[in-house]
């Protein structure tokens, strides 16, 4: 593979480029159309290319792999600590090259389209349950102008209007009795494309072995395995459990000066959805009938909200087990520390063995 790294800044229409010849040490710059994007790189010798892990960065990572090039996409907040001067395309190239030289900088591994289908359902999803939850609000708002007050909580309202429908229909103007019957008509479309989405997502999920694994796992529903699967993919984008915890923001931040180092809240970087779903799973076995004695123990000395916290922890860790060794889960599997080395116990036990032999 040639030893050329090239800086890639993405966009939908130009694409700017900055490498460095291996050969004379040139620094080059270049600025194609999305026709002539790929077939530049077609025409190269296989190399590195780096670019932000943003839209489209996946599609082009797919291409450009099966050209025989090495892909690796950084995280964006990362790249923009090595952009110097004025912003503009040329600078992001160069800084991505710059990035790119730091292995420090982890790399967002590139998903496959299954993986990114997989991810469009649930945000497709998310987008309508929010649309509902918007008209919800909005309508309760507009009712509590003419002194019609709503319980809190999406079904409790609902619930609430369907009961006293006649009485609110003698308290309001007839326009707004017909405005109600157009937004409460909506939110019953709403809940049918919502309902399609996951018959979607619970038919996919037959066909992913890696799905059916998690769902193993007590607490992790359909929506929470799909969508950790559609995130790990074979887990190779994160060196250990306690990494991929981390960069879903489950783990504590810290501050320290002077020597002396703080412990805050949880850092609630990465993906923010896949940590909701992880708290929401946690708060599920913390509501179920049985509780597992660690989780008993762990709400004698902490509250509540950190004990949910750390169960969501261990399901993440638990989660990038199972997919990057590919086992089955194992309620009563406990993991093991590493035992030292031949030569290590040679060095500390010969001694011993001289003293039982003689």
């Amino acid at each position: 593979m040639d030893a050329t790294t090239y800086g890639v800044d993405i966009a939908k229409n130009v694409f700017q480029l900055h490498w460095v010849e291996a050969e004379s040490g040139q620094i080059r710059r270049r600025k194609l159309s999305r026709a002539k994007f790929a077939d530049f790189f077609a025409q190269r010798q296989p190399g590195r290319i780096a670019m932000e892990a943003c839209a489209g960065a996946h599609h082009w990572g797919r291409t450009f792999a099966a050209q025989g090039h090495q892909v690796e996409l950084l995280p964006a907040n990362w790249v923009k600590s090595f952009v110097i001067g004025n912003k503009d395309d040329a600078a992001d190239a160069e800084a991505i090259w710059e990035a790119a030289s730091r292995p420090r900088i982890r790399r967002v591994p590139v998903k496959t389209v299954d993986q990114q289908a997989l991810q469009a359902a649930h945000r497709v999803r998310s987008q309508w349950m929010c649309t509902r939850t918007a008209i919800i609000n909005n309508l309760r708002g507009l009712l509590y102008e003419f002194g019609v007050t709503l319980p809190q909580g999406k079904q409790s309202g609902l619930k609430a209007l369907a009961l006293h429908r006649a009485d609110i229909d003698a308290q309001v103007p007839a326009l707004m009795s017909r405005l109600l019957d157009l937004e409460l008509t909506m939110v019953h479309k709403l809940n049918e494309t919502i309902e399609a989405i996951e018959h979607e997502l619970e038919a996919v999920q037959k066909s992913l072995p890696v799905t059916q694994q998690l769902r193993e796992v007590r607490g992790i529903g359909l929506l929470t395995a799909t969508a950790l699967t559609a995130t790990l993919g074979d887990g190779s984008g994160w060196r250990n459990a306690r990494q991929f915890a981390c960069c879903m923001g489950l783990t504590p931040s810290h501050t320290g000066t002077g020597g002396k180092v703080r412990m805050g809240a949880i850092s609630k970087k990465g993906d923010p959805y896949i940590r909701t779903l992880l708290v929401g799973c946690a708060n599920s076995l913390l509501n179920a009938g049985k509780i597992d004695p660690w989780i008993e123990q762990l709400l004698l000395r902490r509250p509540r909200n950190v004990v949910v916290v750390a169960i969501a922890n261990k399901l993440a860790r638990t989660a990038w087990a199972l997919v990057a060794h590919g086992r089955r889960y194992d309620p009563a599997w406990r993991s093991q520390a590493p035992q030292p080395s031949s030569r290590a116990r040679g060095a500390g036990q010969e001694p011993a063995l001289m003293m039982a032999n003689g």
